[in-house]
């Protein structure tokens, strides 16, 4: 038996989801746009699954705009809508704790000329709203915010952040990937203009998301050549797909206080059973602002990437602090800015719980981490 602790990364489907999806495929093959019975039916699908998403959140259906995934919604805002949208604009805050589909799209813009003031992060990963709000100018354009941190977990001040720039007469744009279906999404009464979220990091299938985009928002799209949603995204839309996120999104409204809880009893849990069990380790990251399911540690001493094999090779899936490029095994530049040192950075591990988790699982890999750890710290 496997214990999968790597739910930050994607999820498994729930059963409901694959039901949904299999009965869209099997039953439900038309193209949304045509006008006879079979479109029809497949419209309604991708109808029902966009309240559903838009339930979720606490928007109109209208505003949601479904997509290839979180990577594609950010691209989209920063590399898409932003442009046309800024007018004469040239400057966007941010954060250095931004995911690499925002990161990269800033990127390119800085190549175009752009500006953008990252703003930094204290020692548990939290975000100071005044700071952000200091570093709006007159040229600010838009402010883009992560929701929750895809390796700490830790939760930023989303809705304050979000006053502060509505009050500046700037849009407000967050990832909120990791956020929703974890923890609430419900932004009804807050000033966000701009939503990412992918749906395979909440058990629907992957290739999927959405951006919501507020009707008050002029936005012509960039993928033309069809009239799907509303001529903002062309082609011909993933029904299965957009259905078994609907599926997911009508799972997490149903489970959410009770899926937190369990989620934040396992995670804790294990952090205890860790922290009885293992000297020399320190948690990365908020204790207190952070996502139910996220647990981040740092085993001093000790190779994460070696850790994370030795894991693997128990039946045990983690992630590390760490990421292999050309060759080499660079920090997570997260927790780098967070202050610890490359070397912290690369003896750490993302540890995240989900569907399918329980007490045995947790208890399973707190019986074997202990020597995996020493065996690590000794081949040092």
């Amino acid at each position: 038996m496997r214990v999968y602790l790597d739910h930050n990364a994607t999820t498994p489907l729930r059963d409901e989801v694959v039901e949904t999806m299999t009965g869209v495929l099997r039953d439900t093959f038309g193209n949304p746009s045509s006008t006879h019975e079979e479109g029809q039916a497949a419209r309604r699908a991708v109808d029902h699954a966009r309240e559903s998403v838009a339930a979720l959140l606490g928007v109109g259906a209208g505003d949601v705009l479904f997509t290839g995934g979180a990577t594609e919604s950010n691209n989209t805002v920063l590399l898409g809508m932003l442009p046309a949208l800024a007018g004469d604009k040239r400057h966007i805050v941010s954060s250095v704790g931004e995911h690499p589909s925002v990161e990269a799209p800033l990127e390119v813009l800085e190549r175009r000329g752009w500006r953008v003031t990252r703003v930094g992060i204290d020692a548990d990963g939290l975000l100071d709203p005044a700071e952000v709000a200091a570093s709006i100018e007159p040229d600010t354009a838009l402010v883009s915010i992560i929701w929750a941190n895809n390796e700490t977990g830790v939760v930023q001040p989303i809705a304050r952040i979000a006053e502060l720039a509505r009050e500046r007469g700037v849009l407000m744009h967050t990832d909120a990937t990791q956020a929703v279906g974890k923890v609430s999404v419900d932004i009804a009464d807050m000033p966000v203009d701009l939503l990412s979220l992918t749906g395979h990091k909440l058990n629907a299938p992957k290739g999927i998301g959405c951006l919501l985009v507020r009707e008050s928002i002029a936005f012509s799209g960039i993928l033309h050549g069809g009239p799907q949603e509303r001529g903002r995204r062309g082609g011909t839309e993933n029904v299965a797909c957009i259905a078994g996120l609907g599926a997911a999104c009508e799972l997490a409204i149903g489970e959410l206080p009770e899926r937190a809880t369990l989620y934040a009893q396992l995670r804790d849990r294990l952090w205890d059973g860790i922290a009885a069990k293992v000297p020399n380790i320190a948690r990365n990251g908020s204790e207190t602002r952070v996502l139910p399911n996220t647990l981040n540690v740092e085993f001093a001493g000790a190779a994460g990437e070696l850790l994370l094999q030795a894991l693997d090779v128990e039946g045990v899936a983690v992630s590390s602090g760490a990421a292999c490029h050309s060759g080499s095994i660079e920090p997570s530049a997260v927790l780098v800015a967070m202050g610890r040192t490359p070397e912290q950075a690369r003896g750490s591990l993302r540890l995240s719980v989900g569907h399918g988790n329980d007490d045995s699982q947790i208890d399973r890999v707190l019986a074997i981490l202990p020597d995996l750890v020493r065996r690590a710290r000794s081949a040092e």
